[in-house]
């Protein structure tokens, strides 16, 4: 196996993963104090889109853009009650009528009590949403009016609103309740129906009418009450889908607007008030109840965590030896296991710990502080999280560690990596720190400056980082003008949110760097299921090689003396057999292709999840409709095929092409090497799997672009009708090929008989069988043929063939003293086997002498010819030493005298 290099882009990647590391703790806090920020401008809100929604009907577009409307809905739906409403009709058919009657009208009562309560909730629910409904659309047009052009005041706040909506989402549980309660309902109507019969044959007149009246009468309050309950459903539901459209058009606005001013003098002014409130919050008492609150709540786990972080100190030196130790029979043949990977990747994973246990020691001990400190826990238990990220790539990067010996990556990046994560450590432990305290009481007010700082701080460490890891990078790199450019991109990102956030667009810089975290953290984590894999493929691909080796050894050896007993009997055999197996190099081609493929469609399947919201262009392939399918029945709705669909289906076929190309080897080297299979089993499980993969990858596109089923099983059933006419003799051959491949009636090397025809199968396919005969020439015939007709295998599961010796000895030969001769003469022979013992039998008189056979048995079919040879030889000059006789062939001629007839003359 060659040895594998780290590629470049990868290293770029993993560059990315320690700058969202430094990202993620800005992001959210800075989300956070936009909450907070939201929350207490509230009121000032409501008053001011007051003033500007009068003001609303006189502005025009070139005025300055109007203010969010000064009543927004506020989509609080009452919940429904937890007890489902069920009448006991039961206990009315055993009562009385009197008792009948008064538990009809307290369902009645009851029942209207709910159907009210049912409907009062659906009007209020109706009002929400045409009032939403009324807002969404207004809001819209006033958007598409502004544009962009936004103050930032303006953006706060939609931000605000944004926030407000979010904490007044439509619990799922509602519509849970309402589903529930129509159910109820209906279960109740069915009741109602059975009782009503039931109560048809009742004797007493005088109370029946009455009870009659009081049924109808509940029936129909039911029946309206699931039609209320169904309306009430489909509201809800309506509203919730017009309540997450209102979100997403404020969430996409928002992310293009600014969220603050720009760095100004101001600003300056700011940062140093924030700098001041920051360090003033350090007293000895509120540090000392702070440390005492929380070990007195948290006692057992700050102990746990010492405790822990002392045991890993004192193993330090042991886990590192461990480390080194789990990487020096990698590449062994013999001895190479990708338990020893795992095991290494998580010796790495232990040796990242104590830094992170020191920072998580430190959250716990101030967790019960003021509001200050408990944000500075919070930052403290972020730092954990980072420093758990480097700290492991790190690990992952030691010497004669996980990425050098197991993954074979590029040395000098290795070493960069190592250098470059303490200084950023360095720089980014204490901003993750202290950037949570900007959500404490006091501190929202500095977001924007020292907040914002920052910020800025860990995008040019982050910039640093990038710029000295890829360097490295580019040292050992072949493709040079596209790692510059991923060099650029990689240290210019960073810059631009910065720049960005100068700017005053903070709040777009934040979310972007959350995504960019999410996104990297995925791609880095798919790029080490890549490699992990990669490294179990490199484990099997030797041992597939070591056991070929074996295997073709084995099969050499064989072929020799089967061609060395052919020579002495005369007979012809292949060359050599066709065994239905890959080649090894086809096998680590298509295996790699294969896991290369999936990773990066795996990768780039979510990326598009993560960023489809934040980028409008990925979108518009799902607003072009091409067309619509459904729709044709009454109550039937119609849905949309899109230009997406159309390239969703297209992948699939893609996809489906090259897992079909790619899939034969990855099997063989993931699945088939592990199980003892026969030759020819593994080669049919790899044909069957590529037509289900076809299969599925058909049925797969069409569904996507709207072709149904129902669509398709006429056309299918009449393909199997054509198939089964005109194709008839090729779809019997590929099914009885199939049947060969997993019964094994005849393998390749078997001697068989069929047709009058013998030879050696030298090579079986989905289609024919390929028979050499004795006289070396291929007969293929149609594996149908060995399915329906008679067959004999002479090697199936005995190699062991009886020859049978036919002699004969003159008249007044001592039978006893023939027999032990012919004993002898078979025993003596090398190629008769003693198990089954030979045997001689005197099994008639014949016309000229004394008959016995000579029963014998050899290991292989071709020492036929050699052994009667042989026999037939032996016993000549046995019965030449003996003075026995073997008699001639006898002839009598009988000489009869016939008179010739006189002439006429």
């Amino acid at each position: 196996m060659t040895e594998r290099r780290f590629p470049s882009t990868c290293w770029l990647l993993f560059t990315s993963l320690i700058l969202s590391c430094l990202l993620v703790s800005p992001a959210m806090a800075s989300v956070t104090d936009l909450l907070n920020a939201a929350t207490s401008g509230g009121q000032e809100e409501s008053a001011s889109e007051a003033s500007d929604d009068q003001k609303e009907s006189e502005e025009s577009a070139e005025e300055p853009p109007p203010e969010p409307s000064a009543n927004p809905v506020q989509p609080i739906l009452e919940a429904e009650p937890d007890q489902f409403l069920e009448s006991d009709f039961s206990t009315s058919e055993s009562g009385d009528a009197p008792q009948q009657i008064q538990i009809l009208r307290e369902s009645l009562s009851n029942r209207q009590a709910a159907l009210d309560g049912s409907r009062r909730r659906l009007a209020h629910a109706q009002t929400l949403l045409e009032r939403l409904d009324n807002e969404y659309r207004s809001f819209e047009l006033r958007l598409e009016k502004a544009g962009l052009n936004l103050t930032v005041d303006y953006a706060r706040l939609l931000r605000q609103r944004l926030d407000r909506l979010n904490s007044q989402t439509i619990a799922v549980e509602l519509t849970d309740g309402i589903s529930g309660r129509l159910s109820a309902a209906r279960e109740e109507q069915l009741r109602l129906e059975e009782y009503e019969a039931l109560s048809d044959n009742d004797a007493q007149e005088d109370s029946s009418q009455v009870r009659q009246e009081l049924i109808t009468q509940l029936h129909g309050v039911v029946t309206e009450h699931i039609d209320v309950l169904n309306e009430y459903y489909n509201t809800v539901t309506e509203l919730r889908t017009r309540f997450d459209a209102y979100q997403e058009l404020l969430q996409q606005r928002l992310f293009w607007l600014p969220s603050t001013e720009r760095v100004g003098p101001e600003t300056v002014m700011d940062l140093y008030q924030g700098s001041i409130w920051f360090v003033s919050n350090f007293h000895l008492e509120p540090v000392t109840d702070a440390l005492r609150h929380s070990f007195a709540e948290r006692t057992i786990r700050i102990l746990v965590v010492l405790a822990a972080l002392i045991v890993l100190l004192a193993r330090r030196r042991v886990l590192r030896q461990k480390l080194v130790d789990c990487g020096k029979d990698v590449g062994n043949v013999g001895r190479d296991r990708m338990a020893a990977t795992f095991t290494a990747g998580g010796v790495s994973l232990i040796l990242a710990l104590p830094g992170v246990l020191v920072l998580l020691l430190a959250a716990l001990m101030l967790k019960e502080g003021n509001s200050f400190f408990s944000a500075l826990s919070s930052g403290f238990s972020s730092a954990a999280f980072v420093t758990l990220l480097l700290e492991s790539l790190r690990s992952v990067a030691r010497r004669d560690g996980l990425g050098e010996r197991h993954f074979k990556w590029n040395g000098p990046s290795l070493a960069a990596i190592r250098r470059q994560i303490p200084i950023l450590l360095a720089v980014l432990t204490p901003v993750v720190i202290v950037l949570p305290t900007m959500d404490a009481q006091e501190g929202g007010a500095f977001d924007d400056s020292l907040g914002r700082l920052l910020f800025i701080t860990t995008s040019v460490a982050m910039a640093w980082f990038a710029w000295r890891v890829t360097r490295a990078v580019l040292h050992a790199a072949l493709h040079r003008k596209f790692l510059k450019s991923a060099q650029v991109l990689a240290v210019a990102t960073p810059l631009a949110l910065a720049v960005a956030a100068l700017g005053g667009y903070y709040y777009t810089a934040v979310q972007l760097q959350g995504l960019m975290f999410i996104s990297i953290c995925w791609v880095a984590f798919v790029i080490l299921l890549y490699y992990l894999c990669l490294r179990g493929l490199s484990v099997r691909e030797r041992r597939m090689t070591l056991k070929r080796l074996r295997e073709q050894r084995i099969a050499e050896r064989k072929m020799a003396e089967a061609r060395e007993a052919a020579e002495n009997s005369g007979e012809g055999v292949p060359v050599a057999f066709d065994m239905p197996e890959m080649d090894l190099e086809d096998i680590s081609q298509q295996s790699k292709s294969l896991i290369r493929i999936l990773a990066v469609t795996l990768a780039l399947y979510v990326l598009w999840g993560f960023w489809a919201d934040v980028i409008p262009a990925l979108q518009i392939f799902d607003n072009i409709t091409l067309w619509s399918i459904g729709g044709e029945a009454e109550g039937e709705t119609s849905v949309a095929i899109t230009l997406g669909d159309l390239m969703l289906a297209l992948l699939a076929g893609v996809g489906t092409l090259l897992a079909v190309r790619n899939l034969p080897g990855t099997l063989e080297v993931m699945v088939l090497s592990r199980v003892n299979l026969e030759p020819g089993s593994g080669y049919a499980i790899t044909t069957l799997v590529t037509y289900v993969i076809v299969f599925i990858g058909v049925i797969t596109a069409l569904a996507v672009i709207g072709v149904q089923w129902s669509e398709l099983q006429w056309l299918i059933a009449a393909l199997g009708v054509g198939l089964g006419f005109g194709l008839q003799e090729i779809v019997a051959n590929f099914v009885s090929g199939i049947i060969l491949l997993f019964e094994r009636p005849i393998r390749v090397g078997d001697t068989v008989t069929i047709g009058g025809t013998t030879g050696t199968v030298s090579r079986i396919r989905i289609r024919a069988t390929t028979l050499v005969d004795w006289d070396r020439k291929e007969q293929i015939i149609p594996n149908k043929t060995f399915v329906t007709q008679d067959l004999t295998n002479w090697t199936l599961t005995d190699p062991i063939t009886r020859v049978i010796i036919q002699v004969m000895a003159a008249y007044g030969s001592d039978v006893d003293k023939v027999r032990d001769l012919l004993q002898e003469v078979a025993e003596n022979n090398e190629r008769v086997l003693n198990d089954p013992a030979p045997a001689v039998f005197c099994v008639g008189l014949g016309e000229r002498g004394i008959n016995f056979e000579v029963r014998v048995f050899v290991q292989d079919l071709l020492d036929f010819m050699p052994l009667s040879h042989e026999l037939h030889s032996a016993v000549t000059r046995a019965f030449k030493e003996a003075e026995m006789e073997i008699p001639f062939p006898q002839q009598d001629i009988h000489i009869r005298s016939v008179p010739m007839p006189k002439s006429v003359s």
